[in-house]
């Protein structure tokens, strides 16, 4: 399949992925490896308010602080964690993974 998304500085948008089942496929995609708390939630922050409800994104973060503060504040928000998991990559280390899905 051609690749059909839109680039915004570290955000990724692919409109064509609603529906499917594959766990790597999200509709945003953010990496806020490179912000420091309290931006980094404020960015996750700004991507959800974009999205329509149950809406997929996933999140590329650090571990530490945004690990901890940016799921459960998410929650907090009422939006679902799908799942949070450390990259695979050796050259990515305290670097993991979140995919969170819009709460309606």
């Amino acid at each position: 399949m051609p690749w059909r998304g839109t680039i915004n500085a570290e955000l990724v948008v692919f409109p064509d992925v609603i529906g499917k089942s594959e766990r790597h496929l999200a509709n945003y995609y953010l990496d806020i490896t490179n912000a420091v708390c309290p931006i980094t939630f404020v960015r996750t922050k700004l991507l959800v308010e974009r999205m329509a409800p149950g809406e997929i994104a996933e999140v590329r973060l650090n571990a530490g602080e945004p690990l901890e503060n940016v799921p459960r504040s998410l929650k907090e928000l009422g939006h679902e964690v799908l799942d949070v998991r450390p990259e695979e990559d050796s050259e990515s280390a305290g670097v993991f993974r979140l995919r969170l899905r819009k709460g309606g």
